[in-house]
């Protein structure tokens, strides 16, 4: 396994969150603006992309936030989006951070508190999705 970082959002990370949040999950605003100032990930599998996801810097100093967090189907089992969220964690203190946050699908909740994350506040709903702000304290 291994992980790119970019500084923009590639093709293969386009057709990942393609793949998984439109055509899977029936999302319809996938992309936004702050996909041009993320910093963007793609795990790899004999250098095929099978994973991807984004960070960017908070309003809240010292804060980055992970999202779109996205694996193909068939690598699921494989806990390649553990090691993309590890991998975003390492960058995040690389870069100063003290905490990062997301936000977490509710069905997907207890798989970002195995990595260490807690939920704070409550349930809102992105588009039909129910969802949760997790954060990790990093230092």
């Amino acid at each position: 396994m291994n992980y790119k970082f970019y500084n923009c959002l590639t093709d293969e990370c386009k057709m990942i969150r393609q793949k998984v949040f439109i055509e899977e999950q029936n999302f319809k605003n996938e992309f936004d603006d702050i996909d041009n100032k993320a910093i963007h990930i793609v795990a790899c599998v004999d250098d095929k992309p099978v994973g991807t996801g984004r960070m960017f810097q908070s309003k809240n100093s010292g804060e980055y936030i992970i999202g779109r967090i996205a694996v193909l189907k068939d690598y699921r089992k494989y806990h390649i989006g553990g090691g993309i969220v590890k991998a975003f964690e390492e960058k995040a203190k690389e870069l100063g951070a003290v905490k990062i946050s997301l936000s977490a699908q509710c069905r997907v909740r207890e798989f970002y508190e195995k990595l260490g994350f807690t939920a704070i506040g409550k349930t809102y709903y992105d588009e039909y999705c129910e969802h949760i702000k997790m954060i990790k304290k990093l230092r």
